[in-house]
């Protein structure tokens, strides 16, 4: 534990998730810097891992951390939507046991001031991959103001997204989310736990990275890929991501997929894809919460893919 430099998030629960679990393959489809990665390792030695991707920094730093293992670990680089498809191809479904995605920043990448994440920072960035076109830069500096306001309040859920998107307007070009957070910290909730330009930030960087459609491809991915005994958690840090996942676990466990007003079945109602795990979402115990205070909004599911 001591080797790894943040402790990932709900770590017991995903470990008890992938419990019985004692061969073939488990993909971390966020590998990050490998916390919750090594941790499966440790706890399942018949297990393979397959970690996905798309910072070189995470990449370089976790081939170092999973060293130890040996070939029971690989890493892909890539977009975790798109290089799932060609794990599951290359090795087979039923060779699939587990399927983790943590889904957001990591800890390392809010840290990492020049990676422009953090409210202090003399960056203005925000990309996952590095190599990706589209910063938060030019998001903040380039779209009009009505983008602007359709972004806060579709992916920041801000009730007075259209006050801070032009206050954004007024005082731009911005060359810095420092500069960026003092001008709209003003506009922020206040008396809650979290900094007052939290949700202006996370809504700027769920378009940077495209974040919920990140998800939904790779929910589509595993859907698709008809997977006769896997495990899948996800864990999410906000509503919307959440809300996309219980809604898809959801639709996988019914068998009949007609519409609501059709009066008799005619899908063949043989479309169950496995059943739900968790009932409610998997939340941090009251130690977590205190050694790791962006565990508090982490919420796991986990769903069992075979019929």
């Amino acid at each position: 534990m001591a080797e790894i430099p943040h402790i990932p998030v709900l770590y017991r629960e995903v470990i008890a998730a992938f419990e019985g679990i004692d061969d073939g393959i488990i993909i971390d489809c966020t590998m990050g810097y490998a916390g919750h990665s090594s941790m499966l390792l440790e706890a399942y030695p018949d297990i393979t891992l397959v970690g996905i991707d798309q910072d070189q920094t995470a990449i370089d730093f976790s081939t170092k951390r999973l060293a130890p293992f040996g070939d029971r670990a690989r890493i892909k680089k890539g977009r975790f939507s798109e290089v799932i498809k060609s794990i599951i191809e290359e090795e087979g479904a039923e060779n699939i046991r587990g399927i983790l995605a943590d889904i957001g920043v990591s800890s390392l990448q809010l840290d990492q001031k020049d990676r422009g994440f953090s409210y202090e920072s003399e960056t203005l960035d925000m990309r996952m991959n590095q190599d990706a076109p589209l910063s938060a830069a030019e998001v903040v500096n380039g779209y009009a103001q009505n983008e602007l306001e359709h972004i806060l309040r579709e992916y920041g859920e801000i009730r007075n997204a259209k006050q801070i998107a032009a206050e954004i307007v007024k005082y731009r070009p911005f060359t810095s989310a420092k500069a960026l957070s003092d001008v709209v910290k003003p506009f922020g909730p206040r008396g809650k736990k979290i900094h007052p330009a939290t949700l202006v930030m996370q809504a700027i960087r769920i378009e940077v990275n495209d974040e919920l459609g990140e998800l939904s491809r790779l929910l589509d991915a595993i859907g698709d890929a008809e997977l006769p005994n896997a495990r899948v958690g996800i864990i999410s840090f906000h509503s919307l991501e959440d809300r996309m996942v219980k809604q898809r676990f959801s639709q996988w466990k019914q068998s009949c997929i007609c519409p609501p007003e059709v009066m008799r079945c005619s899908c063949g109602n043989n479309h169950k894809k496995g059943k739900v795990l968790t009932k409610k979402p998997l939340v941090a115990h009251s130690d977590e919460l205190k050694e790791n205070v962006r565990s508090r909004s982490a919420k796991l599911r986990v769903f069992e893919m075979g019929r």
